[in-house]
């Protein structure tokens, strides 16, 4: 890519008046165009992907500045990687997903013929996270362009860097017109979340995502809204512990635990719970043997988040719970360094604020059980979590938990991975989100399925209309007994 221009970009900041102006181009812009060609959206596919992979470095660098450190190579596995291979399912999924689909109208209306067509929605807003600031912008606003429509993009300002970079990345690759990218605080983001989108994709907090979901209310815009809670791991008795350990430890840590589907609490048997403690000393020390200067192991993104982990953990000790932290190379981590040591908290109260928010830091709780249905009836007691992962090799066991409980995706004897599974749909339920997307589900969440009926020359139904006479009601008796 040559020189970028930073005026589409940088001519939002700040400035929710502006908001409108960018709205009502964009739909004008739709409105005169109209649906884009598959031709023209795989075209815009290709050049995001071919733009995304030749600055993959310069984005890990500016996310690992935002956040004080953030791993490399976690950025590239888990913040790039996965948008390119998103674009690569979509480009070569894209023309069957926009194809019409025939539907059956039944024998009563057998001389006609019905079809759904797939029509862009016009102009979606994307309000995006800081903890994944580029994963979570783009797969998002690659679902949109590949169904159509024109975006507006709000990153996260707590990632000043990536939001800065987005907006001149974009404004480089598409005008204004398809895509604009508004920079600026929170003042911004609930002037954006009160335009009148055809859609509006949220991706954060739950406590954000409802004042989210009013504003939307008041234009009845559609919304998918992306939040998080806690999400559970069951370890069942036959759970191959150290195969279960490594994986609930590595999807803690990635991103020091600010991962909207990071383990937040385990549910196992009593008698494991001293084995799995020190397993996971050991995988902790495997994964990261010193912390301080370690660049794999990413900081907490700020100082409010580092606070207000330190102060869940400050609370269970003082209530008296079991805290242990993993610090294998006894280092001494200051508040300025903005890191954590990996930490079990054990069987605390569930009063505690560690387990009434989600965590979202680098601190796993184990609560212990004796019956299997124990550990079921925990969940169900709480919010429907994001995220759901069972670790064992029973069928019965895991049938029980995927029929017994409700989590927006599950994961079997692993942790994470099946955010990657482009066929899978992606989000919520209840308190963890509304709507999902990824691959063919986020095509449909950005599209409007149009119904369309079309009548042939022989019309059975004109034998329905009046004056209704012993006919009618000869073929309503007909019609009744099927």
């Amino acid at each position: 890519m040559g020189a970028i221009n930073l005026a589409d970009a940088q001519s939002s900041k700040s400035d929710p008046g502006n908001l409108a102006q960018i709205l009502a181009r964009q739909r004008a812009a739709f409105l005169a165009a109209g649906a884009p060609s598959l031709d023209e959206r795989l075209d815009d596919l290709r050049r995001l992907r071919h733009a995304i992979k030749s600055h993959a470095a310069r984005i890990a660098t500016l996310i690992s500045e935002d956040f004080g450190n953030r791993s490399r190579h976690e950025t590239l596995i888990a913040d790039v990687w996965p948008v390119l291979a998103a674009i690569r399912h979509t480009a070569k999924h894209l023309p069957r997903w926009m194809k019409p689909t025939r539907v059956p109208v039944g024998v009563e209306l057998s001389w006609g013929h019905a079809r759904i067509l797939y029509q862009p929605v016009g102009v979606v807003g994307i309000i995006s996270p800081w903890n994944y600031p580029f994963q979570l912008a783009l797969t998002p606003l690659m679902s949109a362009l590949a169904a159509g429509n024109r975006v507006m993009l709000k990153p996260s300002e707590l990632t000043p860097r990536t939001a800065e970079f987005l907006a001149e990345f974009l404004a480089h690759l598409f005008p204004s017109e398809k895509v604009a990218t508004v920079l600026g605080d929170g003042s911004v983001g609930a002037a954006f979340s009160r335009l009148p989108f055809d859609h509006l994709l949220y991706t954060g907090s739950t406590a954000v995502g409802r004042l989210v979901m009013q504003a939307a209310a008041a234009n009845l815009t559609p919304v998918t809204l992306e939040l998080g809670g806690k999400s559970p791991c069951i370890v069942g008795e036959d759970a191959r512990l150290p195969s279960a350990v490594d994986s609930i430890i590595y999807g803690k840590l990635l991103s020091a635990g600010q991962t909207c589907i990071a383990p937040d609490y385990v549910l196992l048997p009593e008698r494991r719970c001293e084995e799995f403690i020190n397993l996971a000393a050991q995988t902790v020390k495997k994964f990261y043997p010193s912390l301080k200067a370690n660049p794999d192991y990413t900081s907490i993104v700020n100082e409010r988040h580092y606070r207000r982990i330190m102060q869940y953990l400050d609370e269970a000790k003082s209530r008296g719970a079991r805290v242990i932290e993993f610090n294998p190379s006894q280092e001494l981590l200051l508040p300025g360094d903005r890191k954590i040591p990996p930490t079990l908290v054990v069987d605390p109260d569930d009063e505690l604020a560690l387990m009434r928010e989600e965590i979202f830091g680098p601190v796993l709780v184990l609560k212990t059980y004796r019956r299997f249905e124990e550990a079921i009836d925990y969940i169900n007691r709480r919010p429907r979590p994001l995220a759901l992962y069972y670790f064992g090799n029973d069928p019965a066991n895991r049938d029980e938990v995927l029929r017994k409980t409700v989590a927006g995706d599950v994961s079997v004897n692993n942790t994470l991975m099946h955010i990657l599974v482009n066929d899978l749909p992606f989000g919520g339920v209840g308190a963890s989100g509304i709507g999902a997307y990824h691959g063919e589900f986020g095509f449909q969440a950005f599209s409007h399925r149009k119904g369309v009926f079309v009548q042939s020359r022989i019309n059975s139904t004109v034998l329905l209309r009046p004056p209704f006479g012993r006919l009618t009601e000869w073929i309503l008796k007909l019609l009744m007994k099927r």
